[in-house]
């Protein structure tokens, strides 16, 4: 009897055996495809973007642009005292950032 249970305990400690190598190559062959997925998908850069601007569009960055000195051009063209030429455009300088961050920010 003592031979039958060790004949059976062997089988079922080799069929654990099996079991576990099994499960230990899956568990190889998905790390490994993780492991190239990792290297072939590209990441983000975290951190700053080392660009002054990275929080606008090429395009709003242009819009803004061409706002500001279409403004700039427009005081200069109609407004006839040179006091209130500088003075608006020093308005403009001064108002122009508080303007971008109403119209254009995005967390609202």
């Amino acid at each position: 009897m003592s031979k039958e249970r060790a004949r059976r305990r062997a089988e079922r400690e080799a069929e654990a055996a099996r079991v576990r190598a099994a499960r230990a190559a899956r568990l190889a062959r998905r790390q490994r495809r993780q492991a190239l997925l990792r290297k072939l998908t590209p990441r983000l850069k975290g951190g700053r973007t080392g660009r002054m601007f990275a929080r606008r569009s090429r395009a709003e960055r242009a819009g803004i642009a061409v706002a500001g000195a279409g403004a700039l051009l427009l005081i200069w063209m109609l407004v006839d005292t040179i006091a209130l030429k500088v003075g608006l455009t020093a308005l403009l300088v001064l108002a122009m950032p508080a303007l971008v961050v109403l119209t254009l920010d995005r967390r609202t």
